[in-house]
């Protein structure tokens, strides 16, 4: 079959042929029609230091996807071939304390499909039945490959009351983007935005921020003042991995304020943790999504319209890659989705 694999320890990828993967006992094997890139797809073509730290070529990338299920295993009975699914990217052990507890999204043998185990950019892909999610009609291919992703702004934005607040986001990625609708759809009064690109900003505007910031260029304060703020944020959402907003959410919050935590950052980042302290601050690290309790709300609010389109800039065949990692790289896409059958 036809797969994107990295191939090799160094920056690229290879469309390559490989053998089409066999499920076992609790694996579902599905066509895959749709999958999506995203920033750690980015890491892996790079071959930055967060991607030779966590997986070991070769490897078949890819963890945002929707598809067929053509095949199920012998111990697989609640899912039936035929069903379209999407792909919950992290694969968990099941007997750890978290995973018992049911906070699996907390397990720390987590394994990530696309990056140690092949992944969905091919042709077919191979997971466990658990990991499959159902797809209803409602929901059009193209908002099914990248419920990952939402489903990570979904777990960022709802991890605290957000009916009435006042919402901080630093960064307006696809994430940070699908985070400022998920803010307004759940009741937020003010949501700001910043991020360097105003191509970004402008999306985010679109999704239900109320005021983009470009960072180095405007103050958050001014929009703050604007909006008639006179106290900090109620919430923020971190999103850029960057250690400047990361200083400036700890500055700008209230006390009392909720921080949780997404963007990954390159390099460890200092903060003053006096700030934290003296201001009473929650701050949660977020990785992924629960499972799969934020699946359901994902596809709730979808279905009572949310609406996430606007961050889906282009779709690329998937052997046009190189022409869709060159626009991610060069700044010019949003969320690309690549067509595979």
């Amino acid at each position: 079959m036809k797969a994107l694999v990295k191939a090799r320890p160094e920056r690229g990828l290879v469309l390559d042929d490989v053998p089409k993967p066999e499920p076992g006992p609790t694996d579902v094997l599905i066509k895959v029609t749709h999958a999506a890139i995203c920033g750690t797809d980015l890491h892996i073509y790079d071959w930055n230091d967060w991607a030779q730290a966590n997986m070991h070529p070769p490897v078949v990338v890819g963890h945002e996807f929707v598809g067929i299920v053509e095949a199920v295993g012998a111990q697989v009975d609640d899912i039936e071939p035929g069903t379209r699914v999407a792909g919950e990217g992290h694969i968990v052990c099941g007997h750890c304390r978290n995973c018992r507890a049911g906070d699996g999204h907390l397990c720390r043998s987590t394994i990530g499909v696309g990056i140690q185990r092949d992944g969905g950019f091919a042709e077919y892909v191979v997971i466990p039945g658990r990991n499959a999610y159902p797809i209803p009609d409602s929901v059009p291919d193209r908002i099914a490959a990248i419920l990952d992703p939402l489903g990570n702004a979904v777990h960022t934005a709802l991890s605290f009351d957000l009916v009435g607040e006042d919402v901080l986001i630093t960064g307006a990625g696809p994430i940070g983007q699908m985070a400022c609708a998920v803010c307004r759809h759940a009741g937020a009064r003010h949501i700001v935005i910043t991020d360097l690109a105003p191509d970004r900003l402008a999306t985010a505007l679109e999704m239900g921020a109320t005021r983009a910031v470009a960072a180095g260029e405007e103050s958050v304060r001014t929009a703050m003042n604007d909006l008639g703020m006179t106290e900090g944020f109620d919430i923020a959402l971190e999103m850029s991995g960057s250690p400047h907003a990361l200083t400036d959410v700890l500055t700008l919050v209230n006390h009392g304020a909720k921080v949780a935590l997404l963007g990954l950052f390159d390099h460890p980042a200092e903060i003053d943790v006096n700030e934290a302290i003296l201001k009473g601050l929650t701050i949660k690290g977020i990785y992924g999504r629960e499972m799969f309790d934020t699946w359901y709300k994902a596809v709730a609010m979808l279905n009572s319209g949310l609406r996430i389109d606007p961050i889906i800039s282009h779709h690329f065949a998937l052997d046009d890659y190189e022409q869709a990692f060159e626009a991610l790289h060069a700044g010019e896409a949003g969320k690309v989705i690549l067509d595979i059958a």
